[in-house]
């Protein structure tokens, strides 16, 4: 995997590798014809863990393959009320790429998941996201799901993960999050 030098967060310290956006290279399906042509690319996307629970978001790179912090360990299953006791987490994906030559929050959509680690079973719906990785992929902010909480959670990640790519991200991103 390689990273842009410019969405590299600067001066974190020995945290500077956990807190990066990902920027996944050298993709196989580069106009050959053969194997994997047709598949999604996910060379812009990150996979950020919102926790309301703890109060903490941060990039799980393992979400892209449903092997995040959170995930591991646990069977997934479509009935919710398997899970009722069961603590929200919010696997949000984000992609980021070039506004009028400038680096910025391209798309962002949320996606819920529910873990009772005392049965370790979880509820999540898997064409859900798909879905969101697809419109975050193709710079939507699907955040209206997203309680209060989470979604401050999630504001202040972003714009605090570097200043500037929030600035170069549309309004309708701050809007969506109840954001400056």
């Amino acid at each position: 995997m390689k990273e842009f030098d410019q969405f590299k967060s600067k001066g974190e310290g020995n945290d500077k590798k956990k807190n990066q956006f990902t920027i996944i290279k050298d993709d196989s399906t580069d106009g050959h014809g053969g194997y994997g042509v047709g598949s999604i690319s996910l060379e812009n996307m990150t996979p950020v863990i919102v926790d309301p629970n703890e109060e903490e978001a941060y990039v799980d790179m393992g979400a892209l393959h449903a092997r995040s912090k959170v995930e591991k360990r646990i069977k997934f299953i479509t009935d919710r009320d398997v899970v009722k006791n069961g603590l929200l987490y919010w696997i949000v994906w984000v992609t980021v790429d070039y506004q009028e030559g400038r680096p910025c929050y391209h798309g962002v959509a949320a996606s819920e998941i529910v873990v009772d680690r005392s049965i370790k079973r979880g509820y999540k719906l898997m064409p859900e996201h798909v879905n969101h990785m697809d419109k975050s992929l193709k710079g939507h902010f699907v955040l209206d799901h997203l309680d209060d909480k989470s979604k401050g959670i999630l504001a202040d990640y972003l714009r605090d993960f570097k200043p500037d790519l929030w600035e170069n991200t549309r309004q309708e991103l701050k809007d969506s999050l109840a954001a400056e």
